[in-house]
């Protein structure tokens, strides 16, 4: 479905020649496959503009400085568009390009200015800041798809501060290109619009059906054409911020039984009354909007009274096929089944959550790449519909789920239900939403954790946690704003205390850190402010390097200097595949107090997925493991060889992988680490449905614990914690978009959502070495039962003698051996 070009030409030209105040601006944003990446630029104002003085700049993957800078060429019409293109791209792009580059130009996470003299004009993105592969969420994103401004919005001409493209754009496809350049040199003035003919209003008269309107496929066969219909009012959202019109259904009797019709329509009619039950006789036109069915620029409405509206159809997921839905668009429907809920991403600043027939997973996560997870991918597609809010409002200052609103303390998780849902079946933003028509109930099928819980935590417990960008500026109360993470020493404060009462909550002896900053290891680094509020019995790993790496942000230990020892130095590894992309991994060598038996943990992150300069075999294979897979593969491969040389110079056989490696469990970084001998602790002891991530309603983990053999027998158990990713992140730290209210009301300085990752947990059981243990009477290296039954069986039947059975060495075997014995039971 795709709405006219003379209509968007319409809307665009009346908008942004009227709300933006601005010479030029970005209208258009295409970032595609391949080579297709085009910026369209508008001229809103009366006189022509000449390109002499104006650039335009990218700033690739975060840097602060430009990568590339375009000195436009030419000039822009009043009222058209200019379109810059890259020169190897689709032939439908360039026969709307005024000026062409033969460099890769952007990708969606790189930032884009517009300058005129030095000056920024407008711009996409924000300039020192990665945001991973894009900018934004859903449909409306800088990767991947096709921005087109949206009426009424101001340009943006700070580049520093956050940026969401959902405040100024609206969302197409990847691919999109039909509205490229439409007002390029439109100078001629339209066709004077021909005088409606007269339109029988009279109620009862023989008018259009619904069913018509709709007809059987995903555009009306109608559109274009203006017509009359006469039905009843089955929703009214026309409030402020809501979707400016009401949804009408048509009789029972006047229905045509054609299941692959429906009877539903949107009216928008910004400002009208209408209410529920009401019969209207509509005249107007017919339009596909993005998507949606309607009936908009109404001359005339009657109102013919009131009349009995159907009761809603039932439907289900998942969908027969991706077409399944249109049969009921614009209709109210009812889920007998109750929902589960997969996202709840933009709960806080769009008012949706992602539902589905049950909980869905990355489809790498539990089926092998290239078809299978391509077939399993395809399944989950058709299990997917949004419960909206029926507003267009961004933050909205009620969110609305669960009722009666969003607080830190009632919260709506992934993996939660959602009964009672009776809503129009409404599509817009290229997703079949549910607008509500009355407020659906929350059953908290996944409720939080208190803590987490380990079968048996044996004598030394590692975790693994992901602290999203922890920045603390200076280290001193400035140094603000920093690159990534808190805005401000408030965010900061927000950030800390949630952190903090989620890593001791944690109960670890020792805590694998990925995101916290690269600043080094002195007393106002990051890793020693967030030590220091952790208590004094915790202590952090400094492995004698002023940074660890060359990126933003790196990995680390903290570790309780009361429960745990690091026996040896602190290793790395900066040759490749480490000396870029990859960060480099962070090993040590820990024991428990008194006992000689360690292991050495080495923590990890590697390239993340984003797609920013992939080329070759680096880029999408399409088999569901996304970029830079091969440098993540061979950074594992790297990983384990390093690791069984003793980089740590201690000896110990005993090692264990934890981190984020940015690849899910069957993906080729897993599988190498598994042919080097190493198990999968989450796989084997959490089950194939463990995650500690959720991205775009689907859940998986990218947070491992991998132990190798020798160290397989002294893992008694392993767990996630699962108190960030399913909880909605309106409830972080951070304090934009949120009223003054909300930011009071969505934060607790507890654990829940304080980062996006889940931490894993491993407990092991480090044994002394007790050879030559009197107390070791079976001679398999430890003191169990087994050796206390042989002891109490050797005394009743006077097989005890010394030296054998003289436990504590006083040259007797009796009593006294015993308690000896008992004492060493368990260490």
């Amino acid at each position: 479905m795709m709405m006219k070009r003379a209509l968007l030409a319409t809307a665009v030209t009346a908008a942004l020649s009227g709300a933006v105040q601005a010479d030029l601006l970005f209208s258009e944003y295409v970032e595609g496959s391949g080579n297709n990446k085009a910026l369209e630029l508008y001229n809103p104002t009366d006189s022509a503009i000449n390109l002499a003085s104006w650039e335009i700049q990218i700033y690739f993957n975060g840097n602060t400085n430009p990568g590339l800078t375009i000195d436009l060429q030419g000039s822009v019409a009043p009222g058209a568009n200019f379109v810059f293109a890259s020169s190897q791209a689709d032939p439908a792009i360039l026969a709307v390009t005024d000026q062409t580059s033969g460099a890769g130009l952007f990708n969606g996470d790189d930032a884009i200015t517009l300058l005129n003299g030095g000056a920024i004009a407008d711009s996409i993105g924000q300039i020192g800041f990665d945001p991973g592969s894009y900018w934004g969420s859903g449909d409306i994103r800088t990767a991947d798809r096709t921005l087109r401004r949206r009426p009424g919005t101001d340009v943006d001409t700070d580049p520093y501060d956050p940026y969401d493209p959902a405040a100024y754009f609206d969302g197409f496809p990847i691919n999109t290109f039909d509205d490229l350049g439409a007002l390029n040199g439109s100078t001629t003035p339209p066709e004077e619009e021909p005088v409606p003919e007269p339109v029988d209003m009279t109620c009862g008269a023989p008018a259009t059906l619904i069913s018509a309107v709709q007809g059987s496929t995903d555009f009306s066969p109608l559109s274009g054409e203006s017509v009359v219909i006469e039905a009843i009012v089955s929703a009214v959202f026309n409030g402020p911020d809501q979707l400016a019109g009401f949804y009408v259904e048509e009789e029972l009797a006047d229905r045509d039984n054609n299941p692959d019709t429906s009877e539903g329509l949107f009216i928008y009619a910004p400002g009208s009354s209408a209410s529920e039950g009401q019969r209207l006789r509509i005249a107007g036109s017919v339009v596909e909007f993005n998507g949606l069915t309607e009936l908009t620029d109404l001359a005339e409405i009657a109102d013919c009274g009131t009349g009995q509206l159907p009761p809603p159809v039932t439907i289900s997921l998942p969908w027969d096929s991706a077409a399944a839905p249109e049969a009921s668009e614009s209709m109210r429907v009812r889920f007998e089944q109750p929902l589960v809920v997969n996202d709840t991403y933009d709960l806080g600043r769009f008012g949706s959550l992602t539902l589905g027939s049950g909980r869905h997973f990355i489809p790498t996560n539990v089926a092998e790449p290239g078809a299978d997870a391509t077939e399993f991918a395809a399944m989950q597609q058709l299990d997917r519909i949004l419960l909206d809010d029926a507003s267009n409002r961004q933050n909205p200052p009620m969110v609305p789920y669960p009722a009666p609103e969003l607080s830190a303390s009632n919260t709506v998780r992934a993996g939660d239900q959602v009964t009672d849902l009776v809503a129009v079946l409404d599509y817009r933003f290229n997703e079949w939403r549910l607008q509500p028509v009355a407020s659906p109930s929350f059953i908290a099928s996944n409720p939080r954790p208190a803590e987490p819980v380990l079968a048996d935590r044996g004598n030394l417990v590692v975790a693994s946690f992901n602290v999203l960008n922890y920045f603390n500026g200076d280290g001193m109360g400035g140094g603000f704003p920093t690159p990534r993470g808190a805005s401000n020493p408030e965010e900061l404060s927000r950030q800390t205390a949630k952190l903090v009462s989620a890593i001791q909550a944690l109960n670890a002896d020792i805590v694998g850190l990925m995101e916290i900053e690269n600043d080094g290891y002195g007393e106002f680094s990051a890793i020693a402010s967030l030590t220091a509020e952790l208590g004094p019995d915790w202590g952090y790993v400094d492995p004698g390097l002023e940074l660890l790496g060359s990126d933003a942000i790196t990995v680390g230990f903290i570790y309780r200097t009361d429960r745990v020892e690091v026996v040896g130095p602190a290793a790395t590894l900066s040759l490749p595949p480490f000396d870029d992309l990859n960060r480099q991994p962070l090993a040590q060598t820990f024991a428990p107090p008194g006992i000689d038996d360690g292991v050495t943990v080495a923590v990890n992150h590697f390239k993340s997925k984003g797609c920013g300069g992939a080329t070759g075999a680096e880029a999408d294979q399409n088999d569901g493991q996304s970029c830079w897979n091969p440098t993540r593969t061979q950074a594992a491969s790297a990983l384990a060889n390093w690791l069984a040389a003793d980089p740590t110079g201690t000896g110990e056989s005993d090692l264990l992988i934890i981190g984020d490696l940015n690849a899910y469990a069957k993906e080729d970084p897993v599988t190498a680490l598994a042919q080097a001998g190493y198990t999968d602790l989450l796989a084997s002891l959490v089950g194939e449905q463990a995650y500690t991530y959720v991205f775009f309603g689907q859940a998986g983990y990218l947070d491992h614990a991998l132990a190798n053999e020798s160290l397989m027998p002294k893992v008694t158990d392993a767990a996630v914690w699962t108190i960030n990713a399913d909880e909605p992140r309106a409830l972080d730290y951070n304090l934009e978009f949120k009223t003054p209210q909300q930011q009071a009301a969505f934060f607790a300085a507890d654990a829940y959502r304080s980062s996006d990752h889940d931490p894993v947990i491993v407990a092991l059981k480090l044994v002394a070495d007790i050879s030559g243990n009197p107390a070791d009477l079976d001679g398999d290296g430890r003191v169990t039962g087994r050796d206390l039954s042989r002891f109490l069986l050797a005394l009743l039947f006077g097989k005890a003698s010394a030296p054998d059975y003289d436990i504590n060495g006083d040259g007797n075997v009796n009593f006294k051996d015993m308690k000896a014995l008992i004492r060493q039971l368990g260490r």
